[in-house]
């Protein structure tokens, strides 16, 4: 009798105390299956107008740029300017050896008498027609001719700008090199390349901020002064050129310059900078959509960026709710737990 009642003690033990380490097992299988949801952090991003702005790079030009030089090989008798020195169209930069142009004029000047006379002659009958012509025709020839070598022998500035090169001293034979260069830089000018998803948009007259990585701090204005009519097949490109008045003169050809073109307001929906996430392997770029306690990758295309903020071109509607915290642990399709 002893015997069996301690053996129905102990089982009665036993399944108590299988009873009560039962209860705990369950509840801590409930948490750890609520702990494998990871916590995130959503938001509800909207469609807003965002101004179109786009940035460009390029190097400043001369508005023109003139190569001083005759048309022939000569001698240089004296060049007037230095580099750096300001002009004015029509002063004389370089005078070139003057002896071909004294022989012609000794040449013009009988040729004067001997028309003169021929014309006498014409009026009272004295001679033909014909010779009257060509004695006249060979005057004009050799007035044109002087012309031609006046131009090249007194070398003139063909616009109103600063002498940016000299290639000769006095005294040199010039012998195809220009030899002088004489640019105007009021105004200078920037030729960009824009995406031809902006042609329709581009306006002569448009507004431009230039800066300049010469001039730290200071800003410009240009105007678009030239829309070319056709698209670079191979970039879907067009080049624009913008104009700087540049009345101080302070920026100068050559300078590398950053132009920015805003191309008005366009809606489109803005995501914090936080919510984007890089595809591995790839240069694609996603968010996690959150809905109904779970959540899926999107691609988006991303425009420019804003802040702390993006602008996306497409992918993601008006009003979408997405992830911007918690992104380290999650998979496509995963279910979430949303943290306040």
């Amino acid at each position: 009798m002893k015997t069996k009642a301690f053996s129905f003690a102990a089982l009665a033990m036993t399944l108590m105390l299988a009873a009560c380490g039962s209860k705990p097992q369950t509840t801590e299988t409930a948490a750890t299956v609520e702990e494998v949801k990871p916590a995130v952090k959503v938001a509800q991003v909207y469609v807003r107008p965002v101004d179109q702005v786009r940035d460009y790079v390029g190097t400043v030009e001369a508005e023109v740029k003139n190569n001083i030089a005759p048309q022939s090989p000569g001698r240089i008798s004296k060049i007037y300017v230095e580099v750096g020195d300001h002009v004015r169209k029509g002063q004389k930069l370089v005078q070139m050896d003057a002896a071909n142009l004294k022989q012609l004029t000794l040449q013009i000047e009988n040729q004067k008498v001997d028309f003169a006379r021929i014309k006498e002659l014409y009026a009272v009958g004295g001679v033909s027609k014909a010779e009257f012509d060509n004695a006249k025709m060979s005057l004009e020839v050799a007035e044109t001719q002087y012309n031609n070598i006046m131009e090249n022998t007194q070398l003139m500035s063909p616009i109103d700008g600063i002498v940016t090169a000299r290639n000769y001293d006095n005294g040199d034979l010039y012998a195809g090199a220009a030899i002088l260069t004489v640019e105007q830089i009021r105004p200078v000018k920037l030729l960009v390349n824009v995406s031809e998803n902006y042609y329709s948009k581009v306006k002569k007259g448009d507004k431009a901020t230039i800066t300049l990585d010469a001039l730290p701090g200071e800003t410009f204005t240009a105007t678009v002064s030239l829309k070319y009519p056709t698209i670079n097949a191979a970039t879907h490109t067009f080049p624009v050129e913008l104009s700087l008045a540049n009345k101080d003169e302070k920026v100068r050809p050559g300078m590398f310059a950053r132009a920015q073109i805003n191309f008005g307001t366009e809606n489109h929906v803005v995501v914090p900078d936080m919510a984007i996430v890089k595809q591995p392997g790839s240069g694609e770029r996603f968010v996690y959509v959150y809905k109904d306690g779970k959540v899926n990758y999107v691609k988006v295309e991303l425009g420019q960026r804003l802040g702390d903020a993006y602008e996306l071109l497409g992918g993601l509607s008006d009003g979408a709710t997405i992830v911007i915290a918690g992104q380290g642990r999650l998979i496509d399709g995963a279910e979430v737990k949303v943290e306040k």
